[in-house]
């Protein structure tokens, strides 16, 4: 599904640098360097792009494949569509098409008795956000009328916008989808918990994913506890689905590719129309003077991202910084080329055992898969 885009997005021009190290680059032809665009994302754009991510577009119920050795996979499937079914006449009477921040409509009801909130539990790679946009794409309501996002997103969205303006933005909607509720900022937690109050005095369903809380290593998984501990007065409106299972993006997949060489890369690059070619190292300092919320945007029209000298991620800013990027890219289905070390490398054993450790392993399952989709690209 497009999105309308209420602004045109502004590029600036930040440091020339090289697009890979070594490599004498050839002008007609040269392929673009992340290191060199630093994009200026209106606010309203924020707004317009709440929506499922590209990968997620064409996703349904129907296509959800449940594991048969896991029937909570198919229970979550029946609920959520059941759950969809039931937001057909919340929010629908008398609230009519909203203004950009919500003004010139009339009250929306206040919230039925009930939970007007699911949670899907599960660890990364069962399948909860393809789950999620299902949910989002089966609630009878114009797309307007419902918002999906990352619990980063939403915290950007707040800080574009404001915290009464973002109320106003999004109290007429049927349905707020949030992937990845982030538990290991205090700050942010209460910010948004504080949000979510608000909407569910509004009438407005929740939809959420969420993240372990640091500290809680085991399997980084089954976080529900967590999730209703830290959002408080809202537990009693969100109902936990639990959805057991291995990460689909490995189950019955061949191994990650090995990397490859500095000059595959750089020839893929050049061969490979709408590709990036970046040092890796140099991109991660770039990374540092970009906003994470500008990331998607960063990414815009690539078809291919091309990496040399993958190396392991030198301290956690960085490494977070990484993640992020890494969620922009899956979700945009950019297939990653890279050559230096294998992705699953890229995190040091402290980093894995630490608080952020379920991101980590995320990134790691996301990049793979993304390997594995550039490969063809060195075959061609």
């Amino acid at each position: 599904m497009s999105c309308s885009v209420a602004r045109p997005l502004e590029w600036g021009t930040v440091s020339s640098s090289s697009a890979a190290s070594g490599i004498e680059p050839i002008p007609e032809a040269a392929p673009t360097s992340l290191c060199a665009r630093e994009p200026h994302v209106p606010a309203d754009r924020l707004v317009a792009e709440m929506v499922p991510p590209p990968r997620f577009d064409s996703v349904r119920f129907e296509t959800y494949i449940p594991d048969p050795n896991q029937p909570s996979q198919t229970e979550a499937v029946q609920v959520l569509a059941g759950f969809a079914a039931g937001l057909g006449g919340a929010h629908a009477l008398g609230s009519g098409k909203r203004g950009f921040f919500g003004f010139g409509k009339s009250k929306a009801p206040k919230t039925p008795a009930g939970p007007r909130g699911v949670y899907l539990d599960g660890g990364y790679g069962v399948g909860k956000t393809h789950l999620l946009a299902s949910l989002w794409h089966a609630t009878p309501a114009e797309p307007a009328l419902k918002a999906f996002g990352t619990f980063v997103e939403l915290t950007n969205l707040v800080g574009a916008l404001g915290f009464q303006k973002t109320v106003q933005t999004l109290s007429g909607h049927r349905l707020l989808c949030i992937d990845e509720f982030e538990l290991d900022d205090p700050g942010d937690t209460v910010l948004v918990s504080t949000l979510l109050g608000k909407l569910v005095d509004a009438g407005v369903a929740l939809a959420a994913t969420s993240n372990t809380l640091p500290g809680k290593l085991g399997e980084g998984r089954f976080a529900a506890a967590d999730f209703l501990r830290e959002i408080q007065g809202l537990s009693a409106h969100f109902r936990p689905l639990r959805i057991d299972g291995e990460d689909y993006r490995h189950r019955g997949l061949p191994e990650a590719p090995a990397p490859f060489t500095d000059e595959q890369v750089t020839k893929a690059a050049y061969a490979t129309d709408g590709a990036s070619l970046d040092d890796f190292p140099h991109l991660l300092d770039h990374l540092a003077r970009v906003h994470p919320s500008r990331y998607g945007a960063l990414t815009d029209d690539l078809k291919a991202v091309c990496l040399t000298d993958v190396q392991p991620v030198p301290d956690q800013s960085t490494a977070l910084r990484l993640v992020v990027l890494a969620d922009r890219l899956y979700d945009r289905e950019v297939p990653v080329l890279a050559s230096g070390m294998p992705f699953d490398q890229l995190f040091s054993e402290e980093m894995l055992n630490g608080g952020y450790r379920k991101k980590y392993f995320r990134a790691i399952s996301r990049l793979t898969a993304l390997a594995r989709d550039a490969k063809g690209l060195v075959e061609a």
